[in-house]
């Protein structure tokens, strides 16, 4: 069966990782350069969700994906050569107020493996932190990797079993008529498959366009920046953003949520309010060489939950986008259903709450 995944982001290299080590013949398409929008621009945290994301199903999805990783890790590793700077630092979830703190409580004593840690404790794991923080929820086990490597180490796997990854790629249409699409149409010429996926991101919705449905992918802006420091061992989140230590020396501060449309740009304003977020949380941060500041777009849905599923309307047509901030996290789980959906027929049952469908 040959499929057609569109997209090169973290969520399309995983699919064709996934269906290529199922033997499916994939064709790989990206626009640009593989991860070069939002997986490239991501923190890469795996972090298992403290507070509930308001559904049960959902919250599921992220823990099975999590525990998907140190497998996933050493596979693509192996087949790519490809480095992803994966490593357990642990997180701490900072506590600046008594309501916070009687919060944080509550969720750490319903959560396995999240301990609530005092002030002085504190002081010791991180001792650069604000010392008027009254105390942390702390994870020992989370860890944390650099998305952009892990997208390419995806790809470079699907390419070394078979895979055929086309960069600088642009879908421009769709070939066939009625419920079944017999490929698409791109900048340098028609690709004919069995199936398509599109796994492209906010540039989900125009596409969706083209196949007569318009499904909502709003983009939504994320800026960061980059300090030059080694004050930290772990990934704090604090009550107005994060830190998270990477290699090389640096510390990577985020992020914003933004409705701006398709302008992947940075402001003034926004780098500003994440140095006082990052200088509140760690005073030293606010003389610490700010050395890179970028942003991406991240794609949206109606309700916040991903667009997993098949396309209403089309027979051989599936959609895995939506996934906002959950997308690395969610690579995994949304590679192997995805899939397993193409290739059988057949929806998992986990994947029912996130169908395409509810937007009819």
């Amino acid at each position: 069966m040959k499929v057609i995944v569109v997209g090169g982001g973290v969520i399309g290299c995983s699919i064709a990782l996934y269906l290529q080590k199922a033997r499916a013949q994939v064709v790989l398409l990206e626009r640009g350069g593989i991860g070069g929008e939002a997986s490239g621009a991501a923190a890469g945290m795996l972090i298992a969700p403290i507070e509930d994301a308001g559904n049960r199903q959902f919250d599921e999805l992220r823990r099975a994906s999590l525990a998907m990783y140190p497998t996933l890790i050493r596979e693509v590793q192996r087949l790519s050569g490809v480095d992803v700077e994966y490593k357990r630092q642990g997180m701490i979830r900072t506590a600046g107020t008594e309501d916070f703190a009687r919060k944080l409580k509550s969720l750490v004593r319903r959560r396995e493996g999240v301990e609530w840690v005092d002030a002085d404790v504190l002081r010791e794991l991180e001792p650069a932190l604000d010392p008027t923080l009254l105390g942390a929820a702390y994870s020992e086990s989370d860890a944390d990797l650099n998305p952009g490597m892990l997208t390419k180490a995806l790809a470079g796997a699907a390419k070394k079993l078979g895979a055929d990854v086309r960069t600088e790629t642009m879908l421009t249409g769709f070939l066939g008529r009625g419920a079944f699409v017999e490929g698409v149409r791109t900048n340098v010429g028609d690709v004919l498959g069995d199936a398509v996926v599109l796994a492209a991101g906010p540039w989900t919705e125009p596409l969706s366009q083209r196949l007569g449905m318009r499904l909502p992918t709003p983009p939504v802006r994320g800026q960061m920046l980059a300090y030059r420091s080694n004050s930290l061992r772990h990934a704090i989140w604090g009550e107005d953003g994060y830190l998270v230590p990477k290699a090389r020396g640096m510390i990577f501060a985020g992020a914003t949520v933004e409705d701006v449309g398709f302008r992947k740009t940075t402001t003034a304003r926004a780098l500003a309010g994440l140095r006082r977020m990052a200088s509140s949380l760690v005073p030293v941060l606010g003389v610490a060489e700010v050395v890179s500041t970028w942003a991406g777009l991240r794609p949206g849905s109606p309700d916040g939950l991903p667009v997993i599923g098949r396309f209403p309307g089309k027979d051989n047509v599936y959609l895995a986008t939506g996934h906002f901030r959950n997308g690395v996290l969610l690579a995994p789980i949304t590679g192997s259903l995805v899939a397993d959906l193409v290739l059988t027929g057949r929806a998992d049952r986990r994947l029912r709450p996130f169908s395409p469908g509810r937007f009819g």
